[in-house]
């Protein structure tokens, strides 16, 4: 049987990656220490998801309770597993909250990358490595493109980028934030492991990865928050750029179709923009309309001028490179249904 290791498997990727993997005959080693919970406090608890996989997959499920910045714990787990493939989810996941903790923030998602790539490349260097970047790997250099105001949404101006951004598209010389930086440093890194030691490495840099099993919160997880604080009357915060920028958004079970495509026939040192593309954006204001429509309640919502620092206006993934090399993937899950489903998630998770 082969195996697969998964870091950050209680979380929103990581967990759908091992029932994924699971469902195709796989030995499941998860890695994970709630360190959601440190993060975010109790509402980033990601427990729950642990015992929901753990249930789900049965014996050949094998929970690690470890950090990936413990870099002897995480050499000597890849030297006893060593493992067939290695998909790295794991990370301190907010834009905002990497300020306040910066070298927490650092320490997991830089050196804790590369604890993952140096186990890796002494022990099992020939296993698939997919490594979960961010498109807060650009900057704000995103918001450099034309835009054009329209009655719900931000929308590209130059045609260049009608269906996205692209892969080439530059991250020097932005602002990141230092969630962004320590994010850069990981991607680059995975990158040059790739290339310097000829490894079968993949950077996904992410847009809004969403799902019903996502413990949102309000400084990580926009759909998910969205649909919690409309369940439960909460106020939203919209903070700048009148509610109208826009995120692409793609479910979790399809971020992992592509990375099992990814495993199956692995390419050296690649980097995929990963989201829902056109047909799956929207903006804040269109993201409320659609969930109200789902439960029938009023979104109640504050607006504060001041935008979040290095935040997107307006963020579209281009799918065209990884249609391209895997051209038996493509996108299942439409953005209502997505929304559909994370409503009904809540209201049963309540």
């Amino acid at each position: 049987m082969k195996k697969i290791l998964i870091s950050g498997s209680s979380g929103l990727i990581g967990s759908e990656v091992c029932l994924f993997f699971a469902s195709q005959g796989w030995e499941i080693h998860g890695i994970d220490n709630n360190q959601r919970a440190v993060f975010f406090g109790a509402t980033g608890d990601t427990r729950w998801n642990q015992n929901r996989i753990s249930g789900a997959i049965g014996s050949t499920f094998h929970h690690h309770e470890l950090d990936i910045r413990d870099r002897q714990g995480i050499l000597g787990l890849l030297k006893t597993i060593r493992p067939d493939a290695i998909v790295h989810t794991a990370a301190q996941p907010s834009h905002d909250r990497a300020a306040d903790i910066p070298f927490d923030d650092f320490d997991t998602n830089a050196v804790g990358t590369l604890n993952m790539l140096e186990a890796a490349r002494q022990f099992c260097p020939e296993a698939p490595f997919a490594h979960m970047s961010t498109n807060k790997v650009y900057g704000d250099r995103p918001n450099t493109i034309k835009l054009k105001e329209l009655e719900t949404r931000w929308e590209y101006d130059d045609p260049y980028y009608m269906d996205g951004i692209k892969e080439d598209f530059s991250i020097d010389q932005s602002k990141h934030s230092l969630f962004g930086a320590s994010k850069v440093a990981a991607d680059v890194m995975v990158q040059e492991y790739g290339r310097y030691f000829n490894m079968p490495t993949c950077v996904l840099r992410g847009g809004c990865l969403t799902g019903p099993n996502h413990s949102g919160v309000e400084l990580h997880g926009f759909l998910s928050f969205l649909v919690k604080c409309n369940l439960e009357d909460r106020e939203y915060k919209i903070f700048g750029y009148k509610g109208k920028q826009v995120r692409d958004n793609i479910h979790s079970h399809d971020v992992a179709s592509f990375i099992s495509a990814f495993i199956a026939k692995p390419r050296v040192a690649e980097v995929y923009n990963i989201g829902g593309g056109r047909a799956n954006s929207c903006s804040i204001l269109e993201a409320f309309k659609i969930t109200e429509k789902f439960t029938g309640k009023q979104q109640i919502f504050q607006y504060q001028d001041g935008n979040r620092i290095g935040d997107h206006i307006c963020y579209i993934s281009n799918l065209d490179k990884m249609r391209m090399h895997y051209p038996e993937w493509d996108i299942t899950v439409t953005l209502e249904e997505t929304i559909k489903q994370i409503v009904e998630a809540w209201q049963n998770r309540k």
